[in-house]
């Protein structure tokens, strides 16, 4: 899989917050489980949100240029045969962020394009 595709990094609000503080993000509580950090690709992304994120009416979708990551990213088997972005051994640095935006719930549920 191309590193080239875009990736896109899903926070809760508190999550997004602190890495604006802190310019420096190591991952959310399943990613340092996990021993990488978490991403989709843009075919993903709305169905991780509406997976994992239910219980939250806002989130945050960062877009990510994975110039910096090279052989540390890696694409792998997930949910349903699906490759997906895994990052090891590196932690996400705010000039890693190509674009962030706000998504709110409608009517109970995620529904954006991206």
């Amino acid at each position: 899989m191309s590193n080239s595709l875009p990736i896109f990094k899903i926070l809760t609000p508190a999550e997004y917050q602190l890495f604006c503080e802190e310019k420096i993000f190591a991952g959310a509580p399943v990613d340092i489980a996990d021993g990488f950090i978490h991403f989709s690709d843009a075919s993903q992304v709305l169905e991780t949100a509406q997976k994992h994120f239910g219980e939250h009416t806002e989130i945050w979708i960062l877009e990510i240029a994975t110039r910096r990551f090279g052989d540390n990213l890696k694409w792998e088997e997930s949910r349903g045969g699906a490759l997906f972005p895994h990052l090891y051994d590196m932690e996400l640095r705010s000039e890693d962020i190509v674009k962030a935006r706000l998504e709110s719930k409608q009517d109970g549920q995620f529904n954006f394009e991206i």
